[in-house]
Formats: structure tokens, sequence, C-alpha cells
């Protein structure tokens, strides 16, 4: 259930707040008013597309925050599925629009595009201005009956599509180019070549990085030798006739020694220096024998940078990696075992699509009986929901025919079929139904799922177009009816509607100061009333339309207790 509703610097809301309740929400308003935005901005909040156009003009941003409730164990359990976690049951989606970016949240978490579209398809069921043109597409009439027929498919639709996928792709490997005998020869020549390379280099994990170390000391041995000789000189023996460091630390000591006699301050002196001198002969044995291990390393340095220079090669070629490297050879060695079988692999390949074929078959079977059965209910269901809405002679099919090939929901054909006038034959609904008649039909799908799913919360935007009178009224008591059992929010301009409203509120548009924003607020009973009064009187309201509003009211009010009799007794 959709608990609150939060707008801010969206087209032209400044800022807004809808607390919605359960039962039916009904939102009205002047045309121009803004009702669609409200909508829109749901949609977006979902994953809708946006533009950066939609940004208040002076603001640096637009924020659409949406706050659920998760009613059932089942919805729960889906959006765990999903990795959500919940706190008390509640749900906040949140979408922030910027001039170079969008922002999605669920729940604190940032989340892509993708995920707000599955939580939606879990929460809330949004029917748009133009959704009932979706009627006119058979592969509709497929969607409808697979989400009516959900749990009773036990998971057959989901394991065909899955082996459909791969049928279609080993089938496509079959019906692929053929491979003349030179070609094949040329190729398995090729493969070979590459796997020769690829095994004869015997890459070893690790062994560039160790190569590149030994090649940068091996590059750099003549300054290392230099620089050691130098600091050898330094700080050891030398025949140059400096004095070095050990020969100055020892004559040191010998004074401070000598002096020390005369002042024992002295001692502690010469004894540290004693110390320097024994670490600078242990210093200089390290450094001669790190001299005498330098060895003539020249066909060294010309192995390493060989080696270096075929192992860098084979990467440049086959990977950037040694397991790349080594899953590349794999690919390889399956292609020239296809290749050097050629004719085996392709009998081995029509065997496998024979019996993908076979499988397929008997689970298309399997799901176009369930198809059929489930289609006999939905077909009654919507037949009686249709003639509620006022089709009193409608005759209404869902026609389930075999395709001659399979795709990926089975080989099922799936059509619905309308006659709206006794006498006339059953016709494909595209050819049947009219504008305003598709959106009660679709007003009559709509509740039927409704009451088979657990989607919790209905979205009707301007589901009254092209209907009134009788026709009006009745689609106003489908409203209520499914408001019984679900959280229904409409945007109307129909008073038969509004006056079915569990709660009403209006939207307005605001004009001050050369600045235009949209509003919405609840009305009370009275306030709703000469809404009511509004849409039924038009520019002109007198007492006698608001009379007439308010006894719509009452009637409604009645209708809505007659209901809740119904729904007890059921």
């Amino acid at each position: 259930m959709l608990l609150n509703l939060h707008v801010k610097n969206l087209a032209v809301i400044d800022e807004i707040e809808v607390e919605f309740s359960d039962g039916l929400n009904v939102l009205t308003g002047e045309t121009g008013a803004g009702k669609s935005i409200i909508i829109g901005s749901i949609n977006i909040a979902l994953g809708g597309k946006v533009s950066r156009d939609i940004i208040r003009k002076g603001t640096e941003f637009a924020l659409i925050e949406l706050t659920f409730l998760a009613e059932t164990d089942e919805q729960i359990c889906e959006l765990e599925k999903l990795g959500i976690s919940l706190e008390e049951n509640m749900l906040v989606i949140s979408r922030k629009v910027t001039k170079s970016r969008t922002i999605n949240r669920v729940n604190g978490e940032t989340v892509n595009v993708s995920m707000l579209k599955s939580v939606a398809d879990i929460l809330i069921d949004i029917h748009g201005q133009n959704e009932q043109q979706s009627l006119l597409h058979k592969h509709k009439h497929m969607e409808i009956v697979d989400r009516y027929v959900g749990e009773k498919m036990c998971g057959k639709d989901v394991k065909f599509s899955k082996m459909y996928k791969e049928y279609k792709d080993m089938s496509e490997k079959y019906n692929g180019k053929e491979i003349s005998e030179d070609e094949r020869l040329r190729e398995i020549s090729f493969i070979k070549y590459e796997l020769e390379q690829i095994e004869d280099a015997h890459l070893v994990k690790g062994e560039e990085a160790k190569l590149q170390e030994r090649y940068r000391y091996l590059s750099n041995l003549n300054e290392i030798e230099s620089g050691i000789g130098e600091i050898y000189s330094m700080m050891g023996s030398s025949d140059t006739g400096v004095e070095n460091v050990s020969q100055m630390l020892g004559r040191s000591s010998r004074i401070l020694g000598k002096i020390s006699e005369y002042d024992d301050g002295l001692k502690n002196l010469a004894s540290q220096i004693s110390e320097i001198d024994e670490l600078i002969m242990d210093f200089n044995r390290d450094l001669q024998a790190y001299a005498s291990d330098i060895e003539n390393t020249g066909e060294e340095f010309e192995n390493v940078e060989q080696r270096l220079d075929l192992v860098r090669g084979i990467k440049a070629k086959y990977g950037a990696t040694t397991e790349q490297v080594e899953s590349y050879a794999k690919n390889l060695t399956k292609k020239l075992e296809k290749y050097e079988a050629y004719g085996e692999y392709k009998a081995n390949l029509e065997k496998k699509i024979n019996l993908y074929k076979e499988k397929l078959s008997e689970l298309a079977k399997q799901i176009s009986k369930i198809r059929k059965i489930c289609s006999k209910e939905l077909e009654k269901k919507i037949t009686d929901a249709l003639i509620d809405l006022n089709f009193l002679q409608v005759k209404f099919e869902i026609a389930v025919t075999e395709l001659s090939e399979f795709d990926i929901h089975g080989k099922d054909d799936i059509e619905f079929m309308l006659s709206t006038n006794p006498g006339e034959d059953l016709k494909p609904l595209g050819s049947a139904a009219s504008g305003g008649e598709l959106s009660r039909i679709m007003l009559a799908i709509k509740a039927v799922l409704a009451e088979h799913d657990s989607i919790s919360t209905l979205i009707f935007d301007e589901i009254d177009v092209g209907i009134s009178g009788r026709t009006a009224q009745k689609v106003a008591e489908k409203m209520a009816f499914i408001g019984k059992s679900h959280q229904v929010i409409c945007i109307s301009h129909l008073a038969q509607i509004a006056a079915m409203a569990d709660c009403h509120y209006l939207i307005e548009k605001n004009n001050t100061d050369n600045h235009t924003s949209t509003v919405i607020r609840r009305l009370s009973d009275d306030e709703s009333v000469d809404e009511l009064a509004r849409i039924l009187g038009g520019a002109r309201i007198t007492e006698a339309v608001r009379e007439s509003a308010r006894e719509m009211k009452q009637l409604a009010d009645i209708e809505k207790i007659n209901y809740k009799k119904v729904s007890r007794t059921a």
C-alpha cells in the first residue's frame, strides 16, 4: 500500500506531501491543474524515463519519495529475494534528479533503475492513459493470461524459456554457414599453430613480475657495481692514499682510548665508537661478499630479456593474464575437436537439437494444457466483470490455438475475442472494441487480476475517458468494489467516480506574483460536495447543482455500505 508521496521541485510543483489511505482515493481538479504530473511523479520514482527538463526552473534538483507498506507475506518474501530489508514492513523509494545525474535509493541504499522496476512490479500496478491500447496487441493477451495462471504454472514457463534459448542457439550453430574441406583444414592448421605457441611458452602464474624484477636488476648491474666500489673505497681499505671512514674510526678509537685514562666520562664515548667501528667492519665484510657474488651475467640478461619478450608477446596476443591465456587455449582445444571431427560434431549437434525439440514439445503441451484450463476460468471472470461495467450483451472468449513453431512462450497463440452486440460474431478485440470500450475492458481485466495476485495498490490515470451516463456509474461502482480489497488511486473527471471516493483530493494550480505552482489537499465531506458540484455544473454552480452533488454523495455512501455487506457475507 502506498502511504505517502513527497514531491519537490518537479515541473510546476514546489513541494507537496500527500498521505494516501486504503480504499478508493480519487484525485480531481480543473484541466491543466497538474493531475497527470502527480501520477507522472510516481512513475518516475518507480523507474520511469526522466528528463532533466522536469527540474523546476530556478532549482538544482527534483526529488520524489514514495513510502510503501508491504502488506502480504508474498510481497515481503519477493522483496527479500531482491535483497531488500524492511523495517516494520516499510519501504521508502526515492529518486533525486540533478542536472548531471539521477540518484535512486530504496530504504537508503543506492540502486539501479532495473531494481526500481522490479520493486514496482511487486507493490503497484499503474494504468496509464494509453495502456488500454496495449490490448490491441496479442502479446499483451499472453501476458494477461500468464499473470492469471501465476503459480499454477509451477515454473514450467521459466524452464521452457531457458531451454528454448539454448535450443535457438544450437539451431543457429547448426544452420550456420557450412565449412568446406579446405576451410576446415586451414582452420585446423591455424588453431594448432596458436595452441603450439601457447603450449611452448609454458606460462607460469606470476612469472612476468619476477622476470621484470630480474630484468631491472640485470639492466642496471654496471651502475650497481660502480656504486658498491665507490662505497667500499669510502668505508674500507683503499689504495688511493685518502683516509677512509674505517681508518678514521680506528684512529679516533685509539685517541679516545688513550685520553679516557684521564677522564672516566670519556670511557662511554670510547665504547660507542668501538661499537661503530665493529659495525663498519661487519658492513664492509657484507658489502665485499655481495660484490664477490656478482658474476658475468651477460648470457642471463639475454635469456631474461628473450623470455620476458615471449611472455609479453603471448599475453598481448591471447590474453592479458595467464588465466585468460589458459581460457583461450581451452576454447581453441574445443574448436579443434569440433573441426577435427566436424561431421561427428554436426551429427551430435543435430541429435541434441532433436532431443531438445522433443523436450520442448512435451513441456509446451503441459504449458498449453494449464493455459487452456485457466483461460476458461479467466474468460468467465472477465465476462462477469464486463457485464458489471454495462456490457449487457457481451460475449468474451480467450482463443488458445497452436503455433506452427515454438516461440519463447511455448507453442500457444492467445487472442482475446469479443462481441458486444447480439447476433454479432466474435471478432479479435482490436477490431471489435472502440476506444471507450477498450478502457472498460482493461478495467475489467485489472479488477479480475487484482483479486488474483498479491499487488495491493492499483493506480488509474483517467480510466474514465470517453464514458458517461449509466456506464460511468458502473465504472464508479467497479472502482469502489475493487477499493474494498485493494488500495485504488484514481485521477478522474467524472463526478460518479469522485462521489464513490473513500478519500477525495483536490489538485489546484496557484498563480501568485508571476509564480505558478500545483498543490494538492484532502477534502472534507462538505468540500467534496462542492467539488462534485463544480464537476457537474461547470462554470456556474447553483444551489440545485450543489443539491444534486449532495444527493450523489449520499447515494454513493449507501452503495458502499452495500458493498461492505456483500463482502461480509462472501
